[in-house]
């Protein structure tokens, strides 16, 4: 059988039929927890005026050489979803995680490389990700892995690719900009990427885990500002209220509908770009809907990480990630920032 990387290689060009009884199958779900069964509804809706949101860790994700391993990726993606549908069987999670029709349709899965080498969304997590869409049903063709442009998805390890025989990865510099801007709020008033209006049914957020100079912490809001053309222009008063005014647009809020956190590896400090002396391997994943939820959790995984090393929390650094609670407003309504409406299983 093929070694793992070659059989990713081999998946992304649309030549391996996944879930058959050839090597997918013999990927084993290891320490996969026992579900609930079948639910016709994501997790979070059946428990009302909650969101979930699943930690999954593996300290072993990472070589002595700090290289990551493809299949703890894998295993700990799958523990990941079937923790949060509730299914103990991985392909029935990420059959629920999908739209209806999910072999029809489009899935975006949007990546964050602004940070560089080092500092970007890991490729063996998409490629895992893109993987598994595959063994759910979705064509090689309908998977695009994308960002901004090039530089970014090369900063994440991908080669430019736009042949429809096979998962897709190109960035808005290939799709261009809707024409005319859509606004929300005060703040916001952009011009979206067409891979987003045009193309995609669907989106999983892609973020990496980071400390932020301006807005305290990056990650799952926060990486729409790679769906814009001009981001720059939304990065005053620490991004609040940008950041949830630009999640409020129709076409952002609709369409990003699944979260997969890389925090496998991040920034503690000094972000959001690549900061080796301020770097630490949390070794984990950080999934859900709500995308409020998911930055809330993010936020204090971070504080923690802070006060370990002994450095200053984001409040008396002066740079609190305010945009959460914004999010969280009854003029926004994206989600929840709240512990008590919080449900966070850690795995």
């Amino acid at each position: 059988m093929k070694d793992r990387r070659d059989f990713l290689k081999t998946a992304l060009t649309g030549a391996v039929l996944l879930g058959s009884s050839g090597a997918a199958e013999k990927l084993a779900f290891a320490d996969v927890p026992t579900g609930a069964g079948h639910k016709d509804q994501l997790t979070r809706h059946l428990e009302p005026g909650k969101s979930r949101v699943v930690v999954a860790r593996d300290a072993s994700l990472h070589s002595s050489g700090g290289q990551l391993d493809e299949t703890r990726v894998l295993a700990l993606l799958d523990r990941a979803i079937s923790a949060y549908t509730g299914h103990d069987k991985a392909v029935e999670a990420w059959k629920q995680i999908l739209p209806a029709g999910a072999s029809d349709k489009v899935i975006g899965i949007k990546t964050n490389g602004l940070g560089g080498r080092g500092i970007a969304s890991h490729s063996v997590l998409a490629y895992a990700i893109a993987e598994r869409l595959q063994w759910a049903g979705v064509k090689p063709g309908n998977i695009i892995i994308w960002d901004r442009n090039a530089r970014d998805l090369e900063a994440c390890g991908f080669t430019i690719n736009t042949d429809s025989s096979r998962v897709r990865i190109f960035g808005s510099d290939v799709s261009g900009f809707e024409d005319e801007p859509v606004a929300f709020g005060s703040a916001v008033n952009v011009k979206l990427s067409k891979i987003l209006t045009r193309q995609c049914d669907m989106v999983i957020g892609l973020p990496i885990l980071k400390d932020h100079s301006g807005a305290g912490v990056t990650f799952s809001m926060k990486n729409m500002y790679g769906v814009v053309q001009r981001p720059n222009e939304l990065h005053a008063g620490g991004c609040n209220p940008s950041v949830a005014d630009l999640n409020c647009i129709p076409v952002i809020r609709e369409k990003v509908r699944f979260t997969i956190g890389d925090a496998m590896t991040s920034v503690y400090d000094g972000g959001p770009g690549f900061r080796p002396e301020r770097l630490w391997q949390p070794n984990a994943l950080i999934i859900g809907e709500d995308r409020v939820a998911l930055d809330s959790t993010a936020w204090k995984m971070i504080e923690r990480k802070r006060a370990e090393v002994g450095i200053p929390t984001l409040e008396a650094a002066g740079r609190p990630p305010r945009y959460i609670a914004t999010a969280a407003d009854p003029a926004h309504k994206l989600g929840f920032d709240n512990p008590d409406h919080i449900n966070l299983v850690e795995i």
